[in-house]
């Protein structure tokens, strides 16, 4: 109990977030054009994450903050490989693909330090829908079906099945080279972040996501905002 109390305390801190950004969105949205902005009906459908708080330690998993988990597991390792992706679309996408300057913000950058906040939310989001509730409900049936028998089974179905969901659902276009790229960056990604709720918990998922946000979306948004279209 004392663990799905702690769960639900940093789970709201991030929801806390979040709804910080809604609000700044709206003290900013008539100084930009294309300002992606977050309602509270997002708030909302994240709630639906908080039942599975209480089931981590029934579907085998780490509470978020558990103390048999070192930290550099938890945050410090999941963070350096996501910016290992985030600097290598930068390389492969802005660099090769995109060398010229932009005119203005592209929709997947937004204002600094407004970024921050939105793309917390939408790593937030994600993590919730593609790691938290459908491993949570797979492992959990992979505990209980047979006492437990098939859980390697399932747990290796949960890794996969959620690795796959991101880039099936953000297929790319263009080059065969790229398409290439983006799909098995975007699988092996996703696969390495359901390891990492596996070993570390859902925080460690959460940090690599964060990881490649902040140079793919916030870093590389204040380059652009900052430099090119200055």
């Amino acid at each position: 109990m004392k663990y799905a109390r702690l769960n639900i305390f940093i789970y709201a801190a991030c929801l806390l977030v979040a709804a910080v950004g809604i609000l700044y969105a709206q003290e900013i949205k008539t100084s930009y054009t294309g300002l992606r902005i977050w309602e509270w009906e997002n708030i909302a459908w994240i709630g639906l994450g908080i039942p599975f708080l209480f089931l981590q330690s029934a579907a085998g998993l780490p509470n978020f903050i558990d103390t048999n988990i070192p930290n550099k597991h938890r945050f410090l390792q999941p963070l350096v490989f996501g910016a290992v992706f985030g600097i290598l679309d930068i390389l492969v996408i802005k660099v090769l693909q995109h060398p010229e300057f932009y005119t203005e913000l592209p929709s997947f950058l937004q204002p600094f330090p407004y970024s921050i906040f939105l793309f917390f939310s939408g790593a937030l989001e994600v993590e919730v829908f593609y790691r938290l509730i459908p491993m949570t409900l797979l492992l959990l049936l992979g505990n209980k079906i047979a006492n437990g028998k098939y859980y390697d089974r399932f747990m290796w179905s949960a890794i996969l099945l959620t690795a796959l969901r991101e880039p099936l659902e953000q297929f790319p276009t263009g080059q065969i080279a790229y398409i290439l790229y983006a799909f098995l960056t975007g699988l092996c990604m996703n696969a390495w972040q359901a390891y990492y709720f596996k070993k570390a918990g859902f925080l460690a998922s959460l940090s690599m996501r964060l990881g490649h946000y902040l140079f793919w979306h916030i870093l590389l948004g204040a380059y652009v905002q900052f430099v090119e279209l200055q």
